[in-house]
């Protein structure tokens, strides 16, 4: 137990011991870490310090240089500005003495000025006695003028006044005689030039008159149909359509007439409907042929508006429109008057360009040139008259009023579109073709007006052209001088009126010429 005791003792005295001796020794390296802390520490902040002073040397450097730097700008700057303000004072200074040297030159000019209007007003002194003394001499010739002519001062001014307007009269009517002239032949020339170019550029085509239309039929046995029991079917068609119907020999086929080319046409239809549809019988007649007039208003309608689309025309009417088209199946002398409106309007249309003048109202105004077409049939007047009411009640333009209405010298033209009308009118009548003449007849006038001019001595050849309406004549030069030749044109033309009945006039050119051939050999 002892020795226990003893062990235990002597090691809690080992560990007291040994605790003791490590509190010492870390206490002692704890102040040597302390005072080694303190002095580097020390030296940090001396290194600190003197780099902070080396900073603040650098900065300071620094600052001076930027300062320097800034002087020297600055210094320039200054240099800089005192040049241009130099420069401005010398700039002020030259334009003083601009001024200074303007100002004494025109002190003198208004010296001199000065000088010269004492001289002026010196001058119009004796200016003014002088008028007075001429006026003073003139009053004492016209006094001693007066006793020598016995008349007045009034009188002769009245006689030479008198006498000056005679004389510009004749000179002005001389003139204007010369002007006319000159313009009479310049318009001839132009107007043909016009009139040949807007041939040239316009072609229509023209259908032959007809009174008559032809509705084939799939077989002979459809006539006998058509017909009906007792012939009531075509009779009950007689009566809905105010045309006659002939069945003859002609071979599966039968012949509508009738002298109203509309009611015509709503036949034609009504009759191809009923041939397709096979039932022929009265009542279906009347509901084929009631159709078939509805069926005609839309195409007449259609027919108006596309003829003024073509043309260019906008805002008609719709009476005028349907006007329009009802004239597609009207004729004059063979001519379709729808196809002969179209081509006036744009005859008309390309003359009023040539002249500068308003071509779309040129159109319009031919357009409805012959609008009275449409209604003459069953309206008293002429067709000028009936289109020039129609037109007026619709408030149309009064220029294309007066062009429809004077067209054919029934009243006074009022503008020059009338005249341009007239012309075109003409061209489209006049064509080639245009107006229906019987193939026989005409051959037989040709032959007879070529005839005519062999029929006198000293005619070698003659030929009839352009449709009838020239004959050339050419003439033996050995047997016809230059006068006799220009009688017998003279005398061809008499002969022609006084035998042949023709439309329009015929030019007679009479030829004669003198060959002379000779052969190098």
């Amino acid at each position: 137990m002892e020795t226990t005791s003893m062990v235990v003792l002597i090691t809690l005295l080992a560990v007291i011991i040994s605790s003791a001796t490590a509190w010492f020794l870390s206490r002692r390296i704890g102040d040597r870490k302390l005072a080694n802390a303190d002095e580097f520490a020390k030296k940090i902040i001396a290194e600190a310090e003197k780099e902070a002073a080396i900073k603040k040397k650098e900065v300071a450097l620094e600052a001076k240089d930027e300062w320097f730097k800034s002087k020297a700008n600055f210094e320039k700057e200054i240099q800089s500005k005192k040049a241009e303000l130099a420069k401005s004072e010398k700039r002020s200074s030259e334009r003083e003495h601009d001024l200074r040297r303007k100002t004494e030159t025109f002190q003198g000019r208004e010296k001199k000025i000065e000088e010269k209007e004492r001289v002026l007003a010196g001058r119009e002194k004796g200016i003014d006695i002088h008028e007075k003394e001429l006026e003073r001499l003139i009053g004492d010739q016209n006094i001693q003028l007066e006793k020598i002519s016995g008349m007045s001062s009034e009188e002769a001014k009245q006689i030479l006044i008198e006498n000056m307007m005679g004389k510009a009269k004749m000179e002005a009517a001389a003139l204007a005689k010369e002007i006319k002239d000159k313009a009479e032949r310049e318009a001839e020339k132009e107007a043909k030039d016009i009139i040949i170019q807007a041939i040239h550029r316009c072609a229509a085509d023209h259908t032959v008159e007809s009174t008559v239309s032809v509705v084939n039929l799939p077989n002979d046995e459809m006539k006998g149909r058509i017909i009906g029991r007792e012939g009531r079917n075509i009779r009950s068609f007689e009566t809905a359509t105010g045309i006659d119907v002939i069945v003859d020999d002609t071979p599966e086929a039968v012949i509508l007439s009738g002298y109203d080319p509309i009611r015509r046409e709503i036949a034609r239809m009504s009759l191809e409907k009923l041939v397709v549809d096979g039932r022929i019988h009265p009542t279906r007649i009347e509901e084929v042929v009631a159709k078939a007039e509805k069926d005609m208003d839309v195409i007449i309608r259609e027919t108006g508006e596309q003829a003024a689309f073509d043309i260019g025309i906008h805002g008609l009417h719709l009476e005028i429109i349907k006007l329009l088209g009802k004239l597609k199946y009207r004729t004059s002398y063979g001519q379709n008057v729808l196809a002969h409106c179209c081509e006036v309007a744009m005859l008309a249309g390309i003359m009023a360009t040539e002249l500068k003048l308003d071509s779309v109202l040129a159109k319009r105004a031919g357009l409805l040139h012959d609008i009275g077409k449409a209604v003459d049939r069953d309206t008293e007047g002429t067709h000028t008259q009936i289109g020039a009411k129609i037109l007026t009640r619709l408030n149309e333009n009064p220029i294309v009023i007066n062009a429809v209405e004077s067209h054919h010298g029934d009243v006074p033209k009022e503008t020059v579109y009338p005249v341009l009308i007239q012309a075109a009118d003409a061209i489209s009548g006049s064509r080639p073709g245009a107006r229906r003449e019987p193939l026989e007849s005409y051959i037989k006038r040709l032959e007879k007006l070529e005839d005519l001019a062999d029929s006198f001595k000293g005619v070698a050849k003659a030929y009839a052209i352009q449709a009838g309406r020239e004959i050339r004549v050419i003439v033996e030069c050995d047997r016809m001088d230059d006068l006799a030749s220009s009688i017998l044109a003279s005398d061809i033309a008499q002969k022609i009126e006084s035998e042949m009945e023709y439309p329009g006039q015929i030019k007679v050119t009479v030829i004669r010429e003198m060959r002379s051939v000779e052969y190098a050999k």
